[in-house]
């Protein structure tokens, strides 16, 4: 299946739906090999303007998914309209539930001690018969990764999600694609987190509105800063077209 991309500020994003970007995963884990995911929101996007290597990474990357109201309105004002959101979180949950029927296994790796246990134990009660082979924080050092990667290959998933936040997560899995073996690697952000209800997502009105991001600011004050990236990057993808 070809995929459409559309460049937003120097990085190419896929155009597709949800029901496709689920099409396309299980493609990669039929096939085995290393393949990479990212969940591109207007904060990732607008951080790439600066950070060349997450840019890199980004345009390496074997699925770029438009996660965020932001990047589909972005490449909408540039002329290249897309189908829907594909929330990181929402793709994360759409595996999950597939995952029993196809006997795929899952690993969990980030958060903070304990949340991804939370996660894992949720998963297991909302996709009876799911196999999540393995846990592990996101507290490490860098004597800790290679037992960390040991690990991960000893219980060889089929999926990685791993949740260290924008740009470690996307960094650390580029770094350890191919020693970690592992047919498809998703970089998910806070899943666990809300997964565990440490977070709470925004109520589906707000989803639907396109306000996630100011439930999130909302509820973290500490994440306004962050945001603030929104304004900008609309007036950059404002500015670069031509």
């Amino acid at each position: 299946m070809s995929l459409e991309k559309v460049e937003i500020l120097g990085v190419n994003v896929n155009s597709l739906t949800m029901a496709e970007a689920v099409e396309t995963v299980k493609n990669f884990i039929e096939k085995g090999e290393r393949k990479l995911i990212a969940t591109a929101n207007a904060e990732m996007i607008m951080r790439a303007t600066y950070d060349v290597e997450l840019k890199t990474i980004l345009n390496a990357a074997d699925l770029v998914v438009p996660d965020g109201a932001g990047t589909v309105w972005a490449a909408g004002y540039l002329g290249h309209p897309m189908p829907e959101r594909v929330a990181g979180y929402d793709l994360s949950q759409e595996l999950m539930r597939l995952a029993p029927s196809k006997k795929y296994k899952l690993y969990f790796f980030g958060s903070a001690p304990g949340v991804a246990d939370l996660a894992k134990a949720k998963a297991e009660k909302w996709y009876p018969g799911i196999d999540i082979v393995g846990t592990r924080n996101g507290f490490f050092s860098a004597e800790d990764e290679q037992s960390i990667i040991a690990d991960i290959k000893a219980k060889r998933p089929d999926i990685l999600l791993v949740a260290l936040g924008v740009p470690k997560q996307e960094k650390w899995l580029y770094a350890h694609l191919d020693e970690l073996n592992v047919p498809v690697s998703i970089g998910v952000g806070g899943s666990f987190d809300v997964m565990a209800g440490v977070m709470k997502r925004a109520p589906l009105w707000m989803q639907k509105a396109k306000l996630e991001w100011l439930y999130r600011g909302l509820k973290q004050p500490s994440r306004i800063g962050r945001l603030m990236a929104l304004p900008k990057f609309v007036f950059k993808v404002m500015g670069s077209k031509k």
